[in-house]
């Protein structure tokens, strides 16, 4: 069997969110978040399960640590709790910036190079009271939030992520209810994604004005839209529409300093008063602002869409958590938009395992976007759930191992085209809490057990430290490529 062989730049990581591992979730000052108010209303999430405990990172990120060295990991995305460093978005929390300071000092003392996300979905509540993501002042308040975080850490953490995913902090928490706060409304939803990417390119600009030795950048969660017939206009729209709600609603004011006009029309005849207030709400500047130049962009891919303008005859299964709380579509402008089946194998969250999806994905996106500016991209997550077993203390998860080898030869399959990638990280390293789906779904290439909290490392985690360790994937030829199809 021949093998390829990764760039020596590239670097292998995995990534984690404070809310989903820490736990402690009340200890040492730290106060409500919105995922601590939204998982305590009935129905909310599966279970009525919270992020109390979770995995009990904060006390056990020494052993957290160790595992990373033990796999080999050249780099860890972690995110800080805002809820922990600056409670209910006021002073400074001085024991919570602590707990971060030292897990910086271990990840370097480990070899491991900390790449740290300021907010990943985890806003103070008190903050959310007082409008949340659709007040302009919460710009404010999470660009002095991201000062304090480096005025303790900038000057051992070089990697900064300012957002990550805010299509879910936007679209999916105030327009679809799935996710804290769990509103719908298109109003709310398209507020909110201004008011992040606006924080974001201030955020940015304040920090690079402190150290412009650092680098800094924002994650997308991203997609292929793919229509089921290319020939169908009905089926080309449905593509038009996932893609510009999904992915150019961000693309495009980041890289081109505004947003996507199809997008912004096809909204306004679903609901014009929602995009009159949109539109107060950007002022003079904010567009320039949000397009502050990125020194990396990190791409965050999980499945595709297959859609069509028709009802299919074949309708892909539901992919949202069965929980009880009302939930209404998270795009604003998706009426006659079906999703359909195309027989690929999928995860336990019913999403397909599409590698090429990926390879796709990244060359799209350098080539549309991030190349004439030079942006390298980063896969800052990519990972899938199954029913993964502890037996006799091992966890043999085949699917897992299949889809670790597939996308990682999917993001060296993009790098020989051409396209600037220049790392990966596997979602999870650990299995944690996975929002409103609870504790049901499992991600982790490291198993654990929520009631003893013992660590093992599956079948995946073993593949990625071997994939690491000899930073190179079998030719394409003789492992799996393209869509991971049924037999």
């Amino acid at each position: 069997m021949t093998t390829r062989t990764f760039p020596s730049e590239f670097l292998f990581g995995a990534a984690t969110a404070a809310y989903q591992i820490e736990g402690a979730a009340f200890e040492d000052g730290r106060t409500a978040s919105i995922w601590d108010h939204f998982s305590r209303i009935p129905g909310a999430v599966i279970n009525g399960d919270n992020g109390d405990v979770a995995t009990d990172h904060y006390h056990r990120y020494r052993e957290d640590v160790a595992l990373m060295k033990e796999l080999g990991l050249q780099t860890y995305r972690f995110s800080t709790s805002w809820s922990r460093v600056r409670p209910d978005g006021g002073p400074v929390n001085q024991k919570g910036i602590d707990f971060y300071s030292r897990l910086v000092d271990e990840l370097l003392g480990a070899g491991v190079l900390p790449w740290l996300t300021l907010h990943h979905w985890d806003m103070p509540q008190a903050l959310e009271e007082k409008g949340g993501w659709t007040s302009r002042d919460t710009v404010d308040r999470f660009v002095e939030y991201a000062l304090a975080v480096h005025d303790a850490l900038g000057d051992r953490v070089t990697k900064w992520t300012t957002h990550n995913e805010p299509w879910c902090s936007s679209f999916l928490s105030y327009t679809g209810g799935e996710h804290a706060p769990g509103h719908r409304s298109v109003r709310e939803g398209l507020l909110a994604s201004h008011h992040l990417l606006l924080s974001h390119g201030l955020a940015v600009r304040e920090l690079r004005a402190r150290d412009e030795s650092l680098e800094f950048g924002i994650t997308l969660n991203l997609t292929n839209g793919e229509p089921v017939d290319p020939s169908d206009p009905a089926d080309q729209d449905a593509a038009r529409r996932v893609d510009g709600q999904f992915n150019r609603w961000f693309l495009d004011p980041i890289f081109r300093g505004e947003y996507p006009a199809d997008i912004v029309e096809d909204i306004r005849a679903v609901d014009a008063e929602a995009v009159d207030a949109f539109e107060a709400a950007v002022q003079d500047g904010d567009l320039e602002i949000a397009s502050t130049p990125l020194d990396f962009l990190g791409v965050n891919y999980y499945h595709g869409e297959f859609v069509t303008g028709h009802v299919p005859a074949n309708p892909a299964p539901v992919g949202e958590a069965p929980s009880a709380w009302p939930k209404r579509s998270p795009f604003p402008a998706m009426d006659g938009v079906h999703w359909a089946e195309r027989g690929y194998k999928r995860t336990t969250m019913n999403w397909e395992v599409d590698f090429a999806g990926l390879t796709n994905l990244l060359n799209r996106v350098w080539a549309d976007y991030a190349k004439a500016v030079e942006v390298p991209l980063y896969v800052t997550e990519n990972g899938a759930a199954y029913d993964d077993v502890l037996v006799d203390g091992e966890v043999v998860d085949t699917e897992r191992v299949e889809f670790v080898r597939g996308h990682v030869a999917a993001v060296l399959d993009a790098i020989e085209a051409g396209t600037d990638v220049r790392g990966y990280f596997y979602w999870s390293l650990l299995d944690n809490y996975e929002w409103a789906w609870g504790y049901e779904k499992r991600f982790g290439i490291v198993h654990v057990d929520y009631d003893t909290q013992v660590r093992t490392v599956k079948a995946s985690g073993k593949e990625y430290a071997r994939i690491i360790a000899a930073r190179s994937v079998a030719d394409t030829a003789a492992a799996p490529a393209g869509a991971s199809v049924l037999s």
